[in-house]
């Protein structure tokens, strides 16, 4: 959630700052603003709502800005304070001359403020980050050094952060500093960038530094020089970006989101082709450090949060099938306020799609404490999360601007999918024909999704049937019941339509009370034991006069006469189903919302990444 971008260079500095933002839209926000330093001094512009409004703000005014030689800039999404103006950042001291952004919560901070206003600063919004503001310049004004002022100053506070920091007195540099909130450096001739995300400067560098936890950067145009919060100089190593521009493209699509759907039989392609090759040859690991002994895991706990803690649901039923080991599935928002069993003998997987997932990372690390072992499941590589990893299992899926997650989720699934055959093979707890079936199943499907893809039209008429209604209910069983929790997520996220999963025999015990012809349930049907228990809770249903959807992978005409429509995925193996039968529950989501007019991209009140507990 938020972003910051900061530059520092002879290119129009408002400019650059815009075109950054623009980049990190996808995170999610509701205020933005901007900060110029043109040596004599700071221009500052807010807005409220998108960052159109802030551009509109700059036209205008745009007879106060000089020649400004560096500048910060910020997307906001609310914590501490409504989303008002006086409350967007960037935010100043009380002189003026020290302005700063901040992505991350000051746990700290009514202490401080209670301190602070008692030594005479006055405090001009209701945020947790004016706090670190005065904080710092308190620092300043007893050192007459911006660098050590920050290294003083951060660390009276508590929580989260990633500053970028200016002074009126300091015009020549930008200071960036981080703890559990990540930040990067962009490399440039005689420019530098400072950013939260690397979409911001996709295209302007080649290379980054990545900051680590308690490390601050000063930067200028022609240098970058980091160090601890002790004042040791450290030797960073620049990385290549590694992302191709077109990344933030559309590329014709009306939304990101359509084209991150229409990603995901490549992605699924690329994952197989190096790990699972062919029928008969075994699972191969290619390069993932997968530092498991799994005849000696005893249990498995897999924690995570939204999306990402369906695909684990997913995990556990198929895992405890195939693998014989107990598998807990947990929401990380949970486990960590809870006594729990994780040991020596535990596997925790953490999945974050971005890897800065607040209340995953922190989950993570207690259960590393505790002994366990720690795989990782990120779309990101260079996220926090990683550092407490003991394997790390990147899903290979490229950025995914759109904040509902469409690819992320299906190579999530592709990712438990093959690491858990991997595990069967070590443990030998399949037959070879079963594994053999399976593997042929995994092959066969990014050719059965360009199928389902190709049938977007017929569900988009359905989408367009269906939008009239305030309220929807999705049920499901066996390994498809998060498949259900994921497409009712999915349409309550960009459409507001308020949508709820259900394990279709809990039908009876309450939410059936809801059904009636103002009520429309979609049924995920997929082969396997349980398939005739579905067909009898959709008769259920059907005699409630609730409007009934079919998604499902069974070519059964006799139940065919149940269904109000039919969204049909090629036939498929039962445990694999979910990886197809998500797809036209995400364009049924899509479709919806786009025909009510939502920002697709970017719903209400969601951010991408939730770096705050």
């Amino acid at each position: 959630m938020c972003g910051i971008v900061g530059y520092i260079g002879n290119n129009a500095v408002a400019d650059v700052l815009l075109d950054g933002l623009k980049s990190l839209e996808y995170r999610g926000y509701d205020s933005s603003g901007i900060a110029l330093n043109d040596n004599a001094g700071f221009d500052v512009f807010k807005a409220g709502g998108k960052l159109n409004n802030l551009f509109d703000v700059i036209r205008n005014d745009a007879q106060k800005i000089k020649n400004p030689t560096s500048g910060i800039g910020h997307i906001r999404w609310a914590t501490h304070g409504k989303a008002t103006i006086d409350n967007a950042h960037p935010h100043l001291s009380n002189d003026g001359k020290l302005v700063l952004v901040h992505n991350g919560i000051i746990e700290n901070y009514k202490e401080l403020k209670a301190e602070l206003e008692q030594e005479g600063f006055v405090f001009h919004s209701q945020t947790d980050t004016e706090t670190a503001v005065h904080v710092i310049d308190r620092e300043y004004k007893k050192c007459g050094s911006l660098e050590e002022a920050v290294r003083r100053g951060v660390q009276k506070l508590s929580g989260a952060f990633a500053f970028c920091i200016m002074h009126k007195d300091e015009a020549d540099k930008i200071i960036a500093v981080r703890k559990n909130a990540p930040l990067i450096i962009g490399l440039s001739k005689n420019e530098n960038y400072i950013a939260s995300d690397i979409p911001a400067v996709i295209g302007k560098v080649k290379k980054i530094i990545y900051l680590n936890d308690g490390e601050l950067a000063v930067v200028t145009r022609n240098s970058v020089v980091v160090s601890d919060l002790a004042g040791n100089i450290l030797e960073k190593k620049a990385e290549n970006i590694g992302f191709n521009p077109e990344i933030i493209s559309k590329h014709g699509y009306k939304h990101f989101m359509l084209k991150e759907i229409n990603e995901q039989p490549d992605i699924v392609r690329k994952v197989l082709a190096r790990h699972v090759k062919d029928v008969f040859s075994p699972v191969d690991a290619d390069g993932v450090n997968l530092n498991i002994d799994w005849n000696k895991v005893e249990n498995i706990s897999i924690i995570a949060c939204g999306t990402s803690l369906h695909a684990a649901m997913v995990a556990k039923y198929i895992w405890e099938d195939w693998l014989g080991i107990p598998v807990n599935v947990e929401a990380a928002s949970e486990y960590i306020y809870r006594k729990n069993t994780t040991g020596k003998g535990s596997l925790v997987i953490g999945i974050s799609q971005s890897g800065e997932t607040a209340d995953t990372i922190t989950a993570v690390k207690q259960a590393k404490e505790k002994g366990a072992k720690i795989l990782i499941v990120t779309n990101r590589e260079d996220s926090s999360i990683v550092r407490y990893a003991d394997s790390v299992l990147p899903l290979e899926a490229g950025i995914e601007i759109s904040v509902a997650a469409t690819k992320s989720y299906t190579a999530q699934l592709l990712a438990m999918y093959w690491v858990g055959l991997y595990a069967v093979e070590q443990r030998n707890s399949l037959s070879a024909k079963n594994l053999a079936d399976l593997k042929q199943g995994l092959l066969e499907l990014p050719a059965k999704m360009e199928e389902v893809l190709s049938n977007a039209e017929k569900i988009k008429q359905v989408a367009e049937n269906l939008n009239k209604y305030k309220s929807l209910i999705y049920i499901a069983r066996g390994a498809n019941q998060a498949s259900a929790l994921e497409g009712a997520l999915k349409l309550k996220e960009i459409s507001y339509i308020n949508a709820n999963g259900y394990a279709a025999g809990e039908l009876k015990h309450g939410p059936i009370a809801l059904l009636d012809e103002n009520m429309p349930v979609v049924a995920v049907l997929a082969p396997g034991i349980t398939y005739a228990k579905m067909l009898s809770n959709c008769e259920e249903v059907k005699a409630r006069n609730a409007k009934l959807i079919a998604v499902t992978s069974v070519k059964d005409k006799a139940a065919e006469s149940l269904f109000e429509y039919i969204l049909p995925v090629p036939e498929t193996e039962e445990h694999l189903s979910p990886l197809l039968l998500n797809i036209p529950m995400q364009l049924l989501a899509y479709y919806m919302a786009d025909s009510l007019g939502r920002e697709v991209d970017q719903p209400r009140n969601l951010a991408k990444s939730v770096t705050v507990e």
